[in-house]
């Protein structure tokens, strides 16, 4: 096929909702520190000198929630005082019931994605949008790439404060120069307030960027501040896992996996693979070869461990993960 446009775009780890991403994640990581065991799903959303931190939180762990929130938000470059506030209770015992015999934290569908377009297994378009992100280091910012056949015809970076040198060189390696007509520089001005003094911000409001871009389905749950018995995150890494083996295995183009689970059932309902090679489509109807049970996939993934604050900052796919190899 030729005239094939795709655009994706990118977060920098300052941006307001990776900011609460983040610090979900990092709850996340010290609850798993203190007790693997840990049931956690946090929300975060933070916003003009607040941050509030709600959720369910059942475990052993002893962690000062306040503490690990500021240390996320200077970590994202900001100095400015920040009022706290956090309200945590423990998981519903109607819910846990269902985990505690080895079923799925909630329903939901999940997706996999693999392709041969780059090194990671990821779309070109993303991996170039997410470069331009974290050359932008610790500040706000946002990048959005466009290619057409695989050639970049347009860029947008918009970046709050001083253009870093490391994100002009890496714009050159892409080919683009200061002044160059394919790239939109801060198109509606420059700026310098940003982060939770410019916006508000929100644990799981980057689902696309956490994912593979907006051409490849998502199942629709967020990642951040849930621990692996809740299949919308682990059943994700799962059926990342799964595609990248399968792609390697028929050394395919590309590969989507679905799987799809009940509250409450450790056996996946749904569990189905497509490989596209040389124009042509393998349907796969069940996919039978992994222990796709909520256990089975934190045993195999190794997901008790407190791994889950870096999975928030630069994507959950392609940065080198267990379930990315």
């Amino acid at each position: 096929m030729k005239n094939i446009i795709k655009t994706a775009e990118s977060v920098a780890i300052g941006h307001p909702d990776k900011i609460c991403d983040q610090i979900s994640d990092a709850i996340l990581d010290e609850c798993l520190r203190q007790d693997p065991n840990s049931r956690v799903a946090i929300e975060t959303m933070g916003g003009h000198g607040r941050i509030y931190i709600v959720g369910e939180i059942t475990s052993q762990a002893k962690v000062d929630y306040p503490k690990i929130a500021l240390k996320v938000y200077q970590d994202c470059g900001y100095s400015d005082q920040i009022e706290i506030n956090c309200s945590i209770s423990q998981q519903s015992s109607e819910i846990s019931q269902g985990v505690d015999k080895g079923g799925a934290g909630d329903q939901g569908i999940m997706i996999g994605y693999a392709c041969n377009e780059t090194l990671e297994f990821m779309p070109s378009e993303v991996i170039l949008a997410r470069k331009l992100t974290r050359a932008m280091g610790k500040r706000d910012g946002k990048s959005q790439v466009t290619l057409k056949n695989g050639k970049i015809i347009k860029i947008v970076t918009s970046v709050c404060g001083d253009y870093p040198l490391e994100l002009i060189k890496e714009l050159e390696e892409m080919g683009i120069k200061w002044g160059d007509k394919r790239w939109f520089k801060n198109p509606s001005g420059d700026w310098s307030i940003g982060g939770f003094r410019a916006d508000t911000g929100l644990t799981g409001r980057k689902i696309i960027v956490d994912n593979y871009g907006p051409n490849v389905a998502v199942g629709g749950g967020c990642f951040s501040g849930k621990d692996p018995t809740k299949v919308d995150r682990s059943g994700a890494y799962m059926a990342r896992r799964i595609a990248v083996d399968l792609l390697k295995k028929w050394q395919a183009e590309k590969v989507l996996v679905r799987l799809a689970y009940v509250i409450g059932v450790a056996e996946p309902v749904m569990a189905t693979a497509e490989i596209e090679k040389n124009k042509k489509l393998k349907i796969i109807n069940r996919i039978n070869d992994y222990n796709l049970t909520p256990q089975g996939i934190i045993e195999f993934l190794d997901l008790k461990k407190p791994i889950y604050l870096e999975t928030s900052r630069h994507g959950h796919f392609g940065n080198n993960f267990k379930w990315d190899r």
